[in-house]
């Protein structure tokens, strides 16, 4: 915009100034012309009284050398009454030029070499017709037009320079704050809720500046009411949760009983995260950064020996792959858990009694792949079931639980794929990142196009048993 400006601004003032500085200059011209043949004109008037009374030469170069230079000035007097035709200077002029103006009785120039020549005729005594011959060289009728030319150019420039400097100063005043909120609204979506945009500059950029800081104001005030509700909210769950870890305090001994305890407690600690991380307003979910995250295989069999009781209950097959040995990942251990605890929620509720279903973890060199797949009846539109609200379709399914799996694989730079298993039914296939990539400009992270590999070879083992 700013460049936009000053270039309108060059081409402007060009044209004004070259509309008006090429006929000043040819008008200046034409003055210096008009000059030099009016002082011609003057020197022959000086020399005509003479003529008109004496013909006389010694007389007349004498006249003609206090009128002008003798190398300028030259006289034609005709032959007559006795008297042999007389030219008194030097003749430029030819001789057909002067017999014109003889005849014609009126002034007039004509071309010589270095210059031009004014033909004056003057009457004499006698009646006859004399010529007085002025020289004009080119250097008197180009006389101080260089000089003007020269200036009119400099004014031109200068103009032109002031004009662009004015117009970069009034784009920098406009461009400044136009960029001042641009930077306002990528700070503000980057999330930093502090950014605001000084109200300056014209009037319609003070005016989008205003509705900007009004609008970053009530996104903070909007997301610290979701903060306090959402607090509040799980606040209140507190209440019936005490009732429910005193009630399980009754239920004697027993793996239900065990089971049963050990998921009030789980409840009771999501509850506070949900709590401390709505006051503390940080998102629970992030990439880790160098040395953090968890390990994958000792969480798989963590919350596979939780659900194994109740697989145990329903008369379920299941199987764990790939979780013999480590397997860092940049993924918080409570994420991962949750994410888990999700997709074998689904399992459990979305699946007769007694289906099968397997975890298997495949560790490669820039990626981890957790695989849960069941031989239920699968998911007929997989697409559906990833968008976050929707769900599978099926009754009681929101869709919370893949959406949550989604957001921690994508906070890794990876992605979540929903497919048909060899167990016959829904496998669900969580791709991690290892670089913990940013995500990509629009607030989704992108996951990068990969070479088979050791990883995929593993992937597609897993697939054929």
């Amino acid at each position: 915009m700013r460049w936009a400006l000053v270039k309108v601004s060059l081409a402007v003032t060009t044209m004004v100034v070259v509309a008006f500085a090429v006929p000043l200059g040819l008008v200046i011209r034409e003055l210096a012309r008009d000059r030099a043949f009016s002082n011609a004109e003057r020197e022959a008037a000086a020399v005509a009284p003479a003529l008109s009374i004496t013909t006389d030469r010694d007389e007349l170069e004498r006249v003609v050398a206090s009128a002008g230079s003798d190398a300028g000035m030259a006289v034609h007097l005709p032959a007559g009454d006795g008297q042999e035709a007389l030219e008194l200077g030097r003749r430029r002029a030819a001789e057909a030029d002067i017999a014109a103006v003889r005849k014609l009785g009126r002034a007039s120039t004509t071309g010589v070499a270095g210059g031009s020549t004014l033909l004056q005729p003057v009457a004499l005594s006698t009646g006859k017709i004399a010529v007085v011959e002025v020289y004009v060289p080119e250097s008197d009728v180009t006389n101080g037009v260089g000089t003007a030319w020269a200036v009119l150019a400099a004014v031109g420039v200068a103009l032109i320079l002031g004009s662009v400097a004015v117009a970069d100063r009034l784009g920098v005043r406009m461009v400044r704050p136009a960029q001042r909120l641009v930077e306002g609204a990528h700070d503000l979506g980057e999330g930093r809720l502090g950014a605001r945009v000084p109200e300056e500059g014209p009037s319609e950029l003070r005016l989008a500046a205003v509705a900007f800081n009004s609008m970053a104001d009530q996104v903070v005030q909007l997301l610290a009411n979701e903060r306090e509700l959402a607090a509040d909210l799980s606040h209140r769950l507190r209440t019936p949760l005490t009732v429910l870890r005193l009630n399980t305090a009754s239920l004697g001994e027993g793996p239900a009983a065990d089971q049963t305890r050990t998921a009030v407690e789980q409840l009771e600690r999501e509850v506070d995260t949900i709590i401390r991380t709505a006051r503390e307003a940080k998102p629970q979910t992030a990439a880790a950064g160098p040395g953090a995250g968890c390990d994958a295989a000792e969480v798989v069999r963590e919350r596979m020996a939780f659900w194994s009781a109740l697989a145990e209950d329903e008369g379920r097959k299941w199987r764990v792959a790939g979780a013999d040995r480590p397997v860092r990942i940049p993924v918080a251990r409570a994420d991962l858990a949750a994410a888990l605890d999700a997709l074998l929620g689904n399992v459990f509720r979305h699946t007769a009694e007694g289906t099968a279903f397997a975890v298997d973890v495949h560790n490669g060199e820039d990626a981890v792949i957790v695989l849960v797949s069941d031989a239920g009846p699968g998911i007929p539109d997989p697409e559906a079931a990833m968008a976050r609200g929707r769900g599978s379709g099926s009754d009681g399914s929101t869709g919370l639980g893949l959406d949550i799996v989604r957001r921690l694989a994508e906070s890794t730079g990876g992605d979540v794929r929903i497919g048909s298993s060899v167990l016959g039914g829904t496998e669900v296939r969580i791709w991690i990142q290892l670089d913990g990539r940013a995500p990509a400009p629009g607030g989704h992270r992108q996951p990068r196009r990969r070479r088979p590999g050791r990883l995929a070879a593993a992937y597609h083992r897993s697939r054929s048993r």
